[in-house]
């Protein structure tokens, strides 16, 4: 198997071993003083983690990073002259696009003021413009986004099929299109965690040589313990924000076809929109073989038939590898970062995105003890 993590290289047809991935991930690192920025607390969701991992990569080179994060809070006595963000406020409360474009744009301008002197800055798509003007001004060797998703036009057309198939919320994405393009044209290099991302970019035009293949991990607490505890029931978990891009109104939809009593669907996220809400309550009320479990999704893996993220774009899925480190089986679809973690008919099955009837199907197969053949 052919492991690159500099420019130029290629990202393997299946996922390295941990270990494997760890060093990966470091040699992937630039040498020099690192300057890291993330739009999330440090450690917390999956960009949080993703920012984790990427600091630990750096300690283990031996040359400690610094990071930006959304657990900072300003310092006290901050002037700021309002910007566009800023004049939106009283309108992002009826808008989850503007409430992430707005959000972008008031991390960045933070993160922009808050640099400090290193040879290289590694931003987060999306939360990156200011910080890149600032980065060159400042003189620093090299400026790289650390890719998230796939590529936002992909992204775009992802959201677009979802919404398509479940006009429940309207998708964020296209918001922050001109942001995204503007950052990958400045950018000396773009890190990705997938083969999925990998490809959503060059399909788009760029030459292998500005990837960089940066290989995400399962939190070492995600691990099998022992028997597995006996619920009583078939839980079906999913992970993650209770959003419409993700799947979740496709994973109600294909679980609610299915009559067993003793089956559950543990949703293990919160919802964003009064819409998802409404349709998630009603599901609830009508099928009460559905719950919404807020917090540590630990506890519900380890009691988890089977892990279900049929999401519509994830240029990874923390959720879904987490659960197989548990040793527990996944459903997930062919857009889905993460599926290269998956030994199909063995740990779980990819299926086609947005196909509910083959999701049903999937969910039966696993209730019967027949997802897995080998």
């Amino acid at each position: 198997m052919t492991v690159s993590a500099e420019p130029g290289g290629t990202v393997p047809a299946h996922r390295p071993p941990a270990d494997q991935a760890l060093r990966v991930q470091a040699e992937a690192m630039p040498q020099g003083r690192v300057l890291v920025s993330c739009p999330a607390p440090y450690g917390k969701g999956g960009l949080g983690r993703h920012l984790q991992e990427i600091m630990q990569a750096l300690e283990r080179r031996g040359e400690p990073g610094t990071c930006i994060c959304n657990s900072t809070p300003e310092p006290e006595g901050t002037r700021r002259i309002p910007g566009a963000a800023d004049l939106l406020t009283p309108l992002v409360r009826f808008s989850p696009s503007l409430r992430m474009w707005t959000g972008s744009v008031r991390f960045d301008q933070r993160a922009a003021r808050e640099l400090s002197p290193a040879d290289h800055l590694i931003a987060f798509n999306g939360t990156a413009l200011a910080q890149i003007r600032a980065a060159r001004e400042m003189g620093m060797s090299s400026v790289s986004l650390m890719s998230a998703n796939s590529h936002m036009r992909r992204v775009i057309r992802q959201h677009e099929l979802a919404h398509k198939q479940y006009p429940i919320e309207r998708p964020w994405s296209a918001r922050l299109l001109r942001r995204n393009v503007a950052e990958y044209a400045q950018a000396e290099r773009i890190y990705v965690a997938s083969r999925y991302t990998w490809e959503s970019f060059t399909d788009e035009g760029f030459a292998d040589d500005r990837l960089s293949f940066f290989p995400l991990t399962a939190h070492p607490r995600y691990a099998e313990a022992g028997p597995r505890e006996q619920p009583g029931t078939f839980d079906v978990v999913y992970v993650g924000s209770l959003i419409v891009h993700k799947g979740v109104p496709l994973l109600i939809d294909a679980f609610r076809r299915l009559p067993h009593a003793d089956m559950r669907l543990v949703l293990v996220g919160g919802w964003k929109t009064p819409g998802m809400r409404r349709f998630i309550e009603r599901a609830r009320a009508e099928d009460p073989r559905i719950t919404v479990s807020p917090g540590d999704p630990l506890p519900h893996l380890l009691r988890a038939g089977v892990c279900a993220h049929p999401s519509y774009e994830d240029g990874f899925a923390y959720a879904p590898a987490e659960a197989l480190a548990c040793g527990v089986p996944v459903i997930v679809s062919e857009d889905t970062g993460m599926k290269d973690l998956v030994e199909r008919g063995r740990t779980g099955v990819v299926l086609a995105t947005g196909d509910a009837g083959a999701l049903s199907e999937a969910l039966e197969a696993s209730y019967r003890g027949e997802l897995l053949g080998g």
